[in-house]
């Protein structure tokens, strides 16, 4: 196995910059999360910066970008902002950052909806998604912190620009003399882009792709029946055929190259899981029986909701695939069981142990 390199070995500091490609500048925001910071990107252009994902709402973010405006622009405007998805931290500033400058918002259609639709949701929750949850196990104590919690998309964002430019899969943007194509993921959010430029040799790869951890592909409430793995292992593949060389400029932790390999290990993990929960499915299971097959670390109350996620959204690949079957029992609770006859010629691959714990990303 081809070990992944890492050409910078510190990110730069809070409120500071580092070109790490032609052009092409690297920074860091706080998170108030596990993963504690987001990297986002600056792009040079003949006349002005594209801003390249943006951090999470609220005073600190915004008094670290004026620290970046001040003394890292080399007199340039801000010219473009851009958000990879909808999640918080890379949409959470788009609004402030677009008001300010007077500069076009760049989204996929998907990502730009989502993320108004969600910013905007009311408190409490749907009987559909206490249907969901109840289906799946989730204890009565865990959905009423969900009912009574205020952590909405909204507390984490500034308010989202009205309008956006459309970014479509294949679509080259010119930026600073340099083609950078659209290449779009699925799964992890509805229709993230990422941005290659093949004449640099770079990929900002947002959450698609990141070194040592991989994004939360989740089977959602609000779409309970979907299959985002399906969808997040197809869009993935692409990256693979990207040349080997690539710098990698991922949303978290640290640049590097190894990008195929990366992409053919991410692949086998979720495969790997696959296997795990059919091995376990050849008595019927409930999900809870089911979470410490992929998370090796008892999870805490944060935690739950997305590993229920991610593990109902393996569940549904295999449902798709005709290996695992789902009944829903006079208690009221889906049970999970295997249909593959050949799981007992199956493995995982040598080393596979799971994951520590879902990666809030």
């Amino acid at each position: 196995m081809v070990s992944l390199q890492y050409p910078f070995e510190q990110s730069p500091p809070p409120g500071t910059t580092m070109e790490v490609s032609p052009g092409v500048r690297w920074l860091r925001m706080p998170l108030p999360l596990a993963l504690d910071h987001i990297n986002l990107y600056l792009l040079r252009d003949d006349d002005g910066w594209w801003i390249v994902d943006t951090g999470i709402g609220g005073g600190k973010t915004q008094e670290l970008w004026e620290q970046i405006f001040a003394n890292e622009l080399d007199g340039l405007p801000i010219k473009a902002v851009l958000s990879t998805h909808m999640h918080p931290d890379h949409v959470g500033q788009a609004g402030w950052l677009c008001e300010r400058f007077r500069v076009p918002f760049y989204m996929t259609r998907a990502e730009f909806y989502a993320a108004r639709v969600m910013s905007e949701m009311p408190d409490g929750l749907s009987w559909t998604s206490e249907q969901y949850m109840r289906r799946h196990g989730t204890a009565e104590a865990h959905i009423e912190r969900m009912r009574s919690s205020k952590m909405r998309m909204s507390s984490m964002v500034e308010p989202l620009p009205m309008a956006y430019r459309r970014l479509r899969a294949g679509q080259r943007l010119r930026i600073g003399g340099h083609d950078w194509k659209i290449m779009v993921g699925e799964g992890h959010s509805p229709e993230h882009a990422c941005l290659y430029c093949a004449e640099l040799g770079v990929l900002l790869s947002g959450d698609q792709v990141i070194a040592g951890i991989t994004p939360n592909v989740s089977v959602m409430p609000t779409e309970p029946e979907a299959n985002p793995m399906a969808d997040w292992l197809q869009t993935l593949k692409p990256f693979g055929d990207l040349p080997e060389d690539t710098l990698v400029l991922p949303a978290h932790r640290l640049p590097f190259y190894g990008l195929r390999q990366r992409v053919s290990d991410i692949i086998e993990h979720h495969e790997d899981h696959m296997v795990a929960l059919e091995k376990a499915c050849q008595r019927p299971q409930l999900l809870s029986d089911l979470l410490p097959v992929l998370f090796k670390r008892e999870l805490d109350p944060s935690q739950i909701t997305m590993a229920q996620g991610e593990c109902v959204a393996h569940l549904h690949l295999l449902m798709e695939r005709g290996l695992i079957a789902r009944e829903l029992g006079e208690d009221g609770l889906y049970r999970f069981r295997t249909t593959d006859p050949d799981i007992a010629d199956k493995h995982t691959s040598p080393g596979y142990q799971g994951d520590d714990s879902p990666h809030m990303v």
